[in-house]
């Protein structure tokens, strides 16, 4: 007769191989929608000599011959020609592509023009599991601008780090960061900001990117007799190392990477776990001179990365670029309509 410990075990065990199979059951389904899609989408490129009204026809037949399925509309099937189009059926489409909702390629195709661009983020919402809605508040706030162009010029980080550790470490950090939760007030102090971006830790968490744990603001150190107080600190299980955050609200300074670089040092000694990798810092300024930033750090022998950061009030003369034209919204807006009148 089994014992309650051992019933309960069971009833653990048989719950986690359900919700397992579960998932694999979920994948595999849409991974063999995708790559339908994509199959369908092949044959809709060869075809094309009849011209682009032969889907309408097409749709309207696919509808009588099966009233019961889903996503054989026109816009639908053109979505499947574009995604023939700018993909190929190989490794990436199987293991990236495939592993992502068909919502996420259609929001991939919309939103992201260059295709090196769209595969970086297609791999990232594959890697973190981020919604569509995640993933299109990424694309509206150009995170490939500020982290994809931003790993290769963090050279301090390389310097510093064991490679391993250095790659992965470079690949966080962006620039700037941007804090479209907080508005900002006339001299807000630091440990205003500090309070309010802690008191939005989801938020932050999110716009720090994935493996962060938050620690605490204001940690406390007490060196050689002296108080000593961290902006904000966090654990990195990706990485496996704390993690600084230094807040200020004047543009970049050279003490400040001193500053900076003493914490690390101390968290190095006084907490950091002998498993654990090296502490590594971020500084987050309100404007930075990059020669100035690069110098600073030129012999700084900790791991330190410098950015800026944008409150809400920034946003709109830093995506200033990225808005659409007219034209772009007068065609958004064909679109809309036509797509209104398409039988999905």
């Amino acid at each position: 007769m089994l014992t309650n410990e051992e019933y309960f075990e069971l009833l653990e065990d048989i719950k986690n191989t359900l919700i397992t199979t579960r998932n694999k059951v979920v994948e595999n389904a849409n991974k063999s929608l995708v790559i339908m899609y994509y199959n369908i989408g092949r044959k809709l490129i060869e075809n094309n000599k009849w011209g682009s009204s032969f889907i309408d026809n097409l749709a309207k037949d696919l509808k009588v011959e099966f009233p019961g399925i889903k996503g054989m509309s026109a816009r639908n099937l053109r979505y499947m020609q574009k995604f023939a189009k700018e993909y190929d059926n190989d490794k990436f489409l199987q293991e990236v592509l495939a592993k992502l909702s068909w919502n996420h390629n259609q929001l991939l195709l919309d939103k992201v023009k260059e295709k090196k661009e769209r595969v970086w983020y297609a791999n990232k919402a594959l890697e973190n599991g981020w919604s569509t809605t995640v993933l299109s508040h990424q694309i509206s706030l150009k995170l490939y601008n500020r982290q994809a162009l931003l790993e290769n010029k963090t050279e301090n980080y390389r310097k510093t780090l064991p490679t391993d550790i250095s790659d992965k470490a470079r690949e966080m950090l962006k620039d700037p960061y941007i804090f479209d939760f907080l508005t900002a007030k006339e001299d807000m102090k630091e440990l205003e900001i500090e309070k309010e971006l802690t008191s939005n830790i989801t938020k932050l968490l999110l716009e720090l990117g994935n493996g962060f744990a938050f620690i605490g603001r204001q940690y406390h150190l007490e060196i050689g007799n002296k108080d000593y107080y961290l902006d904000l600190l966090f654990y990195n299980v990706k990485v496996k190392s704390y993690v600084v955050v230094e807040l200020k609200t004047t543009e970049f300074k050279p003490e400040y990477a001193g500053q900076l670089n003493f914490y690390l040092s101390a968290i190095d000694e006084y907490v950091k776990d002998k498993n654990d990798n090296p502490t590594f810092g971020i500084l987050l300024c309100r404007e930075k001179n990059k020669i100035t930033a690069e110098l600073a750090l030129k012999d700084i022998n900790k791991p330190i990365g410098v950015s800026e950061y944008k409150l809400l009030s920034d946003l709109p003369e830093y995506l200033e670029n990225t808005l659409p034209s007219i034209s772009d919204l007068e065609k958004r807006l064909e679109r809309v309509n036509y797509e209104k009148n398409d039988n999905i």
